[in-house]
């Protein structure tokens, strides 16, 4: 393209992408400076590394960020992985497919709040699965299911909420592949996990690399299920930005907020990559 046309481009994307990128821009500077020490609402502004060298001492800081990245991590990986087959499943139209493609979808629009009180109702010390499963003789007194120091239920959540996202963009990827590549395959003795790891998944990479950024980076930034049903001697990186910002310590709330971020990124290019090395290579 000529440096004429690159110009058009620019015009056309600035009203929308130059806001976006402005107002990101802007949020990530100020979180950065605070860091740093400036831009403080009440005291002296000045530059120090002192918050970073004491928050990096600390070890509920080196907790909140390892708890985090299990929680992003699992979900993902779990929401791509159950996505996967039922986006197969669904790739050949039946009867009563539309239909179950909107239930599975479904919980795209129940809000995170709702969904984990809702989920909390269901797992609670007198709630519907103790009483069931009471009912059925297979425990003899409920038990303590709520905030598992394991974060289980917030895996759990997580996956749920997450999952109709990732079939969203596989569904989509998996049925533009043609029959007759698949049929190829088979006939070329390739069975059923081999198709997928050799021909369905390296088509679909950029859809699979897709749901997993965006779902680690949500995970990763999650307050709500973590709150309600997430165990209560751990907390997230949003729960600890939170409560710094709380009693106004906003050079703390800001460290929080800017590791928040590199984690993101760096989470994200790793999960990118992992999935373009494992599948992303076999095309040939």
């Amino acid at each position: 393209m000529k440096m004429k046309d690159w110009l058009k481009v620019v015009l056309l994307l600035l009203p929308g992408v130059g806001l976006i990128v402005f107002f990101m821009g802007t949020v990530a500077y100020i979180a950065f400076a605070q860091s740093f020490g400036l831009y403080n609402l009440s005291g002296v502004s000045e530059f120090s590394t002192s918050f970073w060298e004491a928050m990096v001492s600390k070890k509920a800081y080196m907790r909140s960020v390892r708890f985090s990245l299990y929680v992003a991590t699992i979900s993902a990986l779990l929401s791509v992985a159950i996505a996967y087959p039922i986006a197969l499943w669904l790739r050949k139209p039946f009867r009563g497919s539309i239909a179950v493609g909107a239930l599975l979808k479904a919980p795209l629009l129940v809000h995170g709040l709702v969904a984990a009180f809702l989920f909390i109702n269901i797992i609670a010390y007198h709630g519907l699965l103790n009483q069931t499963m009471i009912g059925l003789g297979i425990w003899n007194e409920p038990r303590r299911l709520q905030n598992d120091r394991n974060a289980i239920g917030v895996i759990i959540l997580q996956t749920w909420k997450n999952m109709p996202f990732a079939l969203l963009l596989l569904t989509g990827a998996v049925q533009s592949i043609s029959d007759d590549v698949l049929n190829a395959g088979r006939d070329l003795g390739a069975g059923a996990f081999d198709r997928f790891r050799k021909i369905i998944a390296p088509l679909t990479v950029s859809a699979m690399q897709a749901a997993l950024v965006i779902i680690f980076i949500g995970a990763l930034s999650d307050f709500s299920f973590q709150t309600i049903a997430g165990p209560t001697n751990r907390q997230s990186m949003a729960q600890y930005m939170t409560y710094f910002s709380d009693l106004g310590r906003w050079n703390e709330a800001g460290v929080v907020g800017v590791t928040l971020m590199i984690v993101s990124f760096v989470g994200a290019i790793t999960l990118t990559l992992a999935a373009r090395f494992i599948f992303g290579g076999r095309r040939s």
